[in-house]
């Protein structure tokens, strides 16, 4: 009965757990050197052999191709992920700071006029209207 437990134990199969894949980013020179290879392809099935020898498929080369002849070679380098950046955002974040600091230096001067009319009014004069100053 020992025996027939060793046995079992040593018939247990071994389960390989494979990584999860990464997902592949090529260079914009890559792409560039595989289009131009692609493109002087002339016989028959070799397209189809540096696809295979790559490990590309026809759909992602047709995106590089479109890519290609619109000019984007950004484009051909990947797609940044996240937030886009807005080229106006300096500009707005200095006017805002800028809008804020006006409305402070007005609320200051409409609080210093305030209280010179308070004061001119203690005294007991009025002061005059601004056509009738000079």
């Amino acid at each position: 009965m020992i025996e027939e437990q060793n046995s079992k134990s040593e018939e247990r199969i071994e389960i390989e757990v494979v990584a999860k894949p990464k997902r592949r980013q090529h260079t914009a020179e890559y792409k560039l050197r595989i289009l131009r290879e692609l493109d002087k392809c002339v016989g028959k099935g070799e397209v189809g052999a540096i696809l295979r020898r790559e490990g590309l498929y026809s759909s992602l080369v047709s995106k590089w191709r479109e890519q290609r002849e619109q000019g984007s070679l950004n484009g051909l380098g990947g797609q940044r992920r996240g937030p886009k950046v807005d080229p106006n955002a300096a500009e707005l974040a200095r006017l805002q700071r800028e809008n804020k600091r006006l409305k402070e230096k007005l609320e200051r001067a409409e609080l210093i006029i305030d209280v010179q009319k308070k004061v001119a009014r203690l005294i007991g004069e009025t002061p005059l209207p601004p056509n009738e100053e000079n």
